[in-house]
Parts: structure tokens; C-alpha cells; sequence
């Protein structure tokens, strides 16, 4: 495996949560619905709370290897773009399959207001993933 590319994902995977965790954090602050997923993650799962936001960290690594190993380098848009794209690509998928798992419905449609919660989760998504494209740039160490 490549070291350079390791060292992008882990630290764009990491960085890139962080940020996507404050804003999830202060979404209430503008209006949103709380989405402290890693609370959802344990409550959903029987674990303690700290159990879901690990998970929460590793998932936002995971998904950032699979971005810089599987798709960054065959998409010819900037950076920012490829991110983002990726982004749109797993939040459709996310709303479709792991929203309902968690009883929360197929675009969150059993949530108090869906709509605000599918926006959110949309702007969490394309932030996580416009930090990851511009962090894991090609040819950065």
C-alpha cells in the first residue's frame, strides 16, 4: 500500500470528521435538528455513548481510504468537486439504507421534520467530504 496515500486518508478522514462533528454539534444553535450521531449510533446499537462516537470516527476513516484508494484519482474535477461528489453519492445511500435501519426512515421521513434533518445530514456530508478533497490532494505530505 501506498504510505503517502494512508497518511492523506487518515489525516483528511480525521480532520474531515472533526469538522463535520462541530457543525453537527451546533446545528441546533442554527435551527437544525440534533444530530449527534454517535449518541444515535450507541442508542441504536445497546452501547455506551463514547462506543458510538468512536465508531463515528472510524466509519469517517474508512470512508475517507475508500475515497483516496477507489475514487479521488479517477474523477477529473477539482478536488473540492471529487469530494463532494463522493459525498452526494454515500448521503443518497446513507438515506436509503442506514436512516431506516435506525427507524428513522427512507429520507428520514419518520423524523419530526424530515426535511430539516435530510438538509442536514446533506450539509454534514458535503462538508466532511469538501474538507476530505481539498486535505488528501495528491502530492501534499
Amino acid at each position: 500500500m501506498n504510505n503517502i496515500k494512508i497518511k492523506q486518508a487518515l489525516t483528511g478522514g480525521i480532520a474531515a470528521t472533526a469538522v463535520m462533528t462541530i457543525i453537527m454539534l451546533i446545528a441546533p444553535m442554527m435551527g437544525m435538528p440534533d444530530m449527534k450521531i454517535g449518541n444515535m449510533m450507541a442508542n441504536f446499537m445497546g452501547m455506551p455513548i463514547w462506543i458510538g462516537w468512536a465508531m463515528h470516527l472510524m466509519i469517517g476513516i474508512v470512508w475517507a481510504m475508500l475515497y483516496v484508494f477507489l475514487v479521488r484519482d479517477k474523477l477529473s474535477m477539482t478536488y473540492a468537486l471529487r469530494g463532494m461528489l463522493f459525498a452526494v453519492v454515500l448521503w443518497v445511500l446513507m438515506q436509503l439504507m442506514v436512516m431506516p435501519m435506525m427507524g428513522m426512515g427512507i429520507f428520514s421521513s419518520n423524523t419530526p421534520d424530515a426535511l430539516k434533518m435530510v438538509m442536514g445530514t446533506l450539509m454534514g456530508h458535503l462538508i466532511y467530504r469538501l474538507v476530505l478533497g481539498l486535505i488528501t490532494k495528491p502530492n501534499q505530505n
